[in-house]
């Protein structure tokens, strides 16, 4: 068995090498056209291109590595995945929502460029997602290509990431108990980490049925996450993380830190990761990039 250090510097590795095939991606779909357009592309490639933790694509990468998926299929879908992603960052920084100006350590969209030129980058990688899904390059089968569409438009919609942003807004305006806490932060972070993973089910067609494992792993990996990221916004360093921080705290919002205490939270985040861990019981070595993925969410730093 690996140790956690080698265990460490895999994941590293993996992640470098899936961030440079996500940004070479976005450089080829993103290429500035010659017309008024340009600024918008600019943008775009302003959000997409460098930085971010690109956990999505390397959950895509993961779960399809399990079943012989091509990598230049994982690849497109993954790049889909990161497109809703960079979108709802777009417009999370946007004055009307989070109001930020730093993101991964870059000025945001709406402070490099314009609000509106903001709003429609967002609105273009949104709609370049499931053109990406729809394109016979990413799989032979069109019945593949539709439930790869309708798994992400049902985790980036109400029911998902969108209705997890709406309850994050109303979090300001009044209390949540630890129950709808949980929720919201299933939806708004959750949701999209879990279809990462159902996408590489999909890709390896494993039936809906054979899912159930790899769906409790991506539902505690999204829990723990959304926990540390709580920490880190309590604990954090604003120049490695690269964004502003204590953000939740100024806007007194519940938390999973207000609502369990640093040592609580904690140890949820551990026996979240140690239950993903466990859901994978049935796979062997093919699947250490996904039990390295559920560690990495303890150990990260940004």
């Amino acid at each position: 068995m690996a140790s956690m250090a080698d265990a460490s510097l895999a994941l590293q590795a993996a992640l470098r090498q899936v961030s440079t095939e996500i940004d070479r991606q976005f450089d080829l779909l993103l290429a500035v056209p010659d017309d008024p357009r340009a600024g918008l592309y600019r943008a775009m490639r302003h959000a997409a291109i460098g930085g971010g933790k690109r956990l999505r694509p390397l959950l895509v990468f993961g779960t399809a590595g399990l079943f012989g998926v091509s990598r230049a299929a994982m690849a497109r879908v993954a790049t889909a995945l990161e497109c809703i992603h960079v979108y709802s960052l777009i417009h999370d920084d946007l004055p009307a929502m989070d109001d930020d100006d730093l993101r991964r350590g870059k000025p945001t969209v709406h402070k490099a460029f314009d609000e509106a030129t903001a709003i429609l980058a967002g609105d273009c990688l949104h709609a370049l997602a499931f053109e990406i899904l729809a394109d016979d390059a990413t799989h032979p089968d069109p019945f593949v290509r539709i439930e790869l569409i309708g798994a992400l438009a049902h985790a980036s919609g109400p029911a998902g990431m969108a209705g997890g942003q709406m309850m994050d807004l109303e979090a300001e305006k009044t209390s949540f108990d630890l129950p709808t806490v949980t929720r919201l932060q299933a939806m708004k972070t959750g949701a999209l980490i879990s279809c990462a993973v159902e996408s590489g089910a999909i890709l390896g067609r494993l039936p809906p049925e054979g899912r159930t494992g790899l769906r409790g792993y991506a539902r505690d990996v999204g829990l723990a996450f959304q926990i540390a990221d709580d920490i880190l916004d309590a604990e954090g360093d604003e120049a490695l993380a690269g964004k502003k921080l204590r953000k939740d705290d100024q806007a007194g919002k519940e938390t999973f830190l207000t609502l369990l205490g640093l040592d609580r939270a904690r140890e949820q985040a551990r026996l979240l990761v140690d239950q993903a861990i466990a859901h994978l019981k049935p796979f062997g070595p093919e699947a250490d990039l996904l039990r390295d993925i559920a560690r990495y969410t303890l150990e990260r730093d940004r």
